[in-house]
């Protein structure tokens, strides 16, 4: 159950991160535009596993906003990186030309689901017994 609350939670901050890279693409560079579309998801995904999906968890607010920030750090490196070899190697190898950096930006923001969900359910939000 957790699990599912965590996917619907992400899948809403996905959809914060991935509708404003495109709004922000029309003003930005490509890859700035993933990472600042990343923190508004970052924000977005913190709250809504705050407030619904880890809600009992025990360790003070600024652990979690702390470990939480640090998970996502490690995942928008996953990010960028799967969206740069996407969109830049991988799509123009194929001849792929339909829309290959929004393309190539969905299959970035969907890699770290599962090392996220992990991160977060044992590090961000998980037990604080013993430690700050």
């Amino acid at each position: 159950m957790i699990f599912a609350r965590f996917v619907v939670a992400s899948g809403i901050a996905a959809m914060a991160n991935f509708g404003s890279r495109i709004l922000l693409g029309y003003v930005v560079p490509y890859i700035p535009s993933i990472v600042i579309a990343y923190l508004i998801g970052m924000t977005t995904a913190f709250i809504l596993n705050r407030l619904f999906v880890f809600r009992h968890s025990k360790r003070a607010m600024h652990s979690q906003a702390t470990r939480f920030v640090a998970v996502n750090a490690l995942a928008v490196l996953q990010t960028v990186a799967f969206s740069v070899l996407f969109a830049r190697v991988v799509f123009p190898a194929m001849g792929v030309t339909f829309h290959p950096e929004t393309i190539a930006h969905a299959i970035g923001v969907i890699v770290p689901v599962f090392t996220s969900y992990l991160g977060h359910k044992h590090w961000t939000f998980g037990s604080n017994a013993g430690h700050p």
